[in-house]
């Protein structure tokens, strides 16, 4: 306890003596906590003016920056309110109102190049149903009922199953009775579904139940299935053919009774010349089927409505843009009455390259030689002939055909139309290829202008004999294509492929030469798309085979397929000195107008140049020069097209193979016959292509084989000149 007091008083001793240094320190220098330094009065005040000055500035600059965007906005809004009052009013009323659009309106007029119709619309009176909203299928039932006492339909469609579907509506308490308490049990169980239930009640009706239904029974039951078929929101065409004048003002007067019922007029293509290239004009989807679901996503991406009526083939489908029309619009008002807004107008009218009448002429040249040929021997699988007459120097096409010949009812044959396989079939080409092969040989100085060979058989070993149709001798360039010598080519084919030939010995040849031979070709139109303006453009068959002896047969046309629009681009391309051009169809597209048509034009085609054949002029030249001679005395495109019109040209009589039993295994051997040439030689204005397929079975005889391809050359050429001397 002592210890601790003397502590403490230790403690107190040492803040006195620390207390006393602190008083003499602040003494000495004259220091108080309590005193405020002095400050220069006339200092601060010049600080507190220049403060206030920059603070005065900055209010300034911010009173300056709000009148800047003040006036911006007053600027904006007297702009909006006054300069552009009616457009934003415009505007407002768009998101506003209540915009419908009327049917569809009839599609733009297709003409030939001489201003003839070909593809017009015309008006077909249409009774159609068009679904209300909480309808029911019990209420369709007598709705149909109803239909079938005013207007005749031809219910020749109808199948037991959709009878079967119509009793089953029909009489739904009964339907319910034909399942089992079992099949309700495992429905429940979700061992079965609704669909198998309504399986069972389809099943389960009886033939005398469906005998129960009279002639005006079937005809509803098939007026119900033309209600429900496709889309349920779509408008169905329940009758749209020959409509009488009495059933279309029944229903006009009798549609509140019938819901959903009504008439309209609407419209159809209307082929004015026919069945004349009527494939290749292609197809228009109905109203009631709309967009079909093969072409949804195609056409809802370009903004159309699944209702829409739209190209769905060949040219309806390509220029369906130009061709479609544009529907009125209406806005509903307040008292649910509809106001037109836009007037609807026909789709753009489309000028085709096509000469009608020579379209014609052709068809049915081909139709007449066709049946002929069928009576000649050897001619069982021949079956099709296409022609295709184009403007080299443009692409134009004036006539595009293709018809096949098959079996009718009475034992004979009728003929069909096949154009589009002009761009589709693809053929073994033969011998017309051999200007593109001469191409290969000069470019790679395996050919010389003027070199001469030796027209005899060649034989490798292991492999037949390989040889021309007959042994020319000692022949130059020119004659081998006057001749159409096939060694000549297989000697070319040898040193592009950088082989050694001795006869009976094995043959090397460097693969590379392939993609020598394909690469012009290409450039030739050959093995490549001619970007024709039609969908579905078939490329042909590319062989993937190798071997030496194929590289002979390549550069014969006894290889590859091309289609006939190929062999067209070919021979055109020949024509126009190297020059491939796109072959098309559209010439021109006008405004649609009923009072001037054709007047206004909006677009023209332009002639496309693809590529240039690489190759000296010199080379080009050769060839034309080879092609003119096969079509004079002695060469064998002689009589082909008529001697004053001086054209220049190449056939082709190519070793072919088909299946005929449709086994899809290639049973026979056939003859095919091509033929391309070009008027006159020396300013080409047009070009002429002829394939016929298989017109020979078995057999390489120039006396027996059917001569149809030189045939419809003859006569297609004659009909040409006579439209254009």
């Amino acid at each position: 306890m002592k210890d601790d007091i003397n502590n403490v008083k230790r403690l107190v001793d040492i803040m006195k003596k620390q207390h006393k240094k602190v008083k003499k320190i602040k003494k000495k220098n004259n220091f108080s906590f309590s005193k405020k330094p002095k400050i220069n009065k006339y200092k601060y005040l010049s600080r507190r003016i220049d403060f206030s000055i920059l603070v005065e500035k900055r209010y300034k600059i911010l009173i300056g920056i709000i009148c800047f965007f003040m006036s911006i906005l007053f600027i904006k809004l007297f702009y909006m309110q006054i300069i552009e009052k009616d457009t934003y009013q415009k505007n407002l009323k768009k998101l506003t109102q209540n915009i419908i659009e009327g049917d569809s309106t009839p599609r733009g007029r297709i003409y030939d190049r001489n201003g003839k119709v070909i593809v017009d619309n015309k008006a077909v009176k249409t009774i159609y149903y068009k679904k209300n909203q909480g309808v029911k299928h019990e209420d369709e039932v007598k709705i149909a009922y109803k239909v079938a006492r005013y207007i005749d339909v031809d219910y020749s469609e109808l199948t037991e199953n959709m009878l079967r579907e119509f009793w089953v509506i029909s009489n739904p308490k009964k339907a319910k009775e034909k399942i089992k308490d079992k099949e309700w049990q495992k429905l429940k169980e979700r061992k079965i579904n609704v669909d198998d239930i309504y399986k069972y009640k389809l099943k389960r009706v009886t033939n005398s139940e469906l005998d129960s239904f009279d002639e005006e029974g079937k005809e509803a039951a098939y007026i119900y299935y033309l209600m429900n078929k496709g889309y349920s929101y779509a408008e169905k065409a329940i009758k749209k053919k020959d409509v009488t004048d009495k059933e279309y003002a029944i229903i006009a007067e009798k549609h509140k009774q019938i819901p959903g019922f009504n008439i309209k007029l609407d419209w159809e293509r209307d082929y004015k010349y026919g069945n004349v290239l009527k494939t290749v004009m292609g197809k228009v989807s109905s109203s009631e089927v709309g967009v079909p679901s093969d072409f949804a996503d195609h056409y809802t991406k370009l903004g159309y409505k699944l209702t829409d009526r739209v190209g769905t083939s060949y040219l309806e489908y390509q220029y369906n843009e130009y061709l479609t029309g544009k529907k009125a619009k209406y806005e509903i008002l307040d008292d649910g009455s509809y106001k037109q807004i836009e007037a609807g107008s026909r789709g753009n009218d489309i000028v085709l390259t096509i000469d009608i009448e020579l379209q014609q002429a052709v068809e049915d040249i081909l139709t007449e030689e066709l049946l002929y040929a069928k009576k000649e021997p050897y001619t069982g699988v021949f079956d099709k002939s296409f022609v295709i007459i184009t403007e080299p120097s443009t692409g134009e096409i004036l006539a595009m055909a293709g018809k096949q010949v098959v079996s009718d009812d009475n034992g004979g044959y009728k003929v069909i139309d096949y154009s589009p396989g002009v761009i589709t079939t693809s053929v073994t080409p033969g011998s017309v290829v051999k200007g593109a092969s001469h191409t290969v040989g000069y470019n790679t100085g395996a050919l010389t202008i003027g070199e001469r060979r030796n027209d005899a058989c060649i034989k490798i070993a292991a492999t037949p004999l390989k040889c021309s149709l007959h042994s020319y001798g000692n022949i130059d360039d020119l004659q081998a294509l006057k001749y159409s010598s096939n060694t000549y080519q297989f000697h070319t084919a040898i040193k592009v492929g950088k082989g050694s030939y001795a006869y009976d010995q094995p043959l090397s040849l460097d693969k590379s030469a392939f993609d020598t031979y394909r690469n012009t070709f290409k450039q030739f139109g050959l093995g490549t798309k001619t970007e024709i303006d039609l969908p579905n453009e078939a490329l042909g068959y590319k062989g993937d085979n190798t071997v030496s002896g194929q590289l002979l047969d390549f550069s014969i046309g006894q290889y590859d397929t091309y289609t006939p629009i190929q062999i067209s681009q070919y021979i055109s391309t020949i024509a126009n000195d190297g020059k491939r051009i796109q072959p098309h169809l559209l010439k021109e597209v006008f405004k649609s107008s009923t009072k001037k048509p054709l007047t206004k034009s909006l677009y023209k085609f332009k002639t496309k140049v693809l590529n240039e054949v690489e190759t000296k002029p010199e080379y080009l030249e050769r060839v034309k020069e080879g092609f003119k001679q096969v079509m004079q005395v002695g060469g064998t495109g002689h009589g082909y097209i008529e001697d004053a019109k001086m054209a220049a040209g190449k056939t082709g009589t190519s070793e072919s193979f088909v299946d005929t039993d449709g086994d899809g295994k290639i049973d026979k051997e056939t003859i095919t016959t091509n033929f391309a040439a070009y008027a006159p030689y020396d300013n080409p204005k047009v070009t002429f292509t002829v394939i016929s397929p298989d017109v020979a079975v078995d057999r390489l005889d120039y006396i027996t084989m059917s001569k149809v391809n030189k045939r419809i050359t003859t006569k297609v050429s004659q009909k040409y000149f006579e439209f254009y001397q």
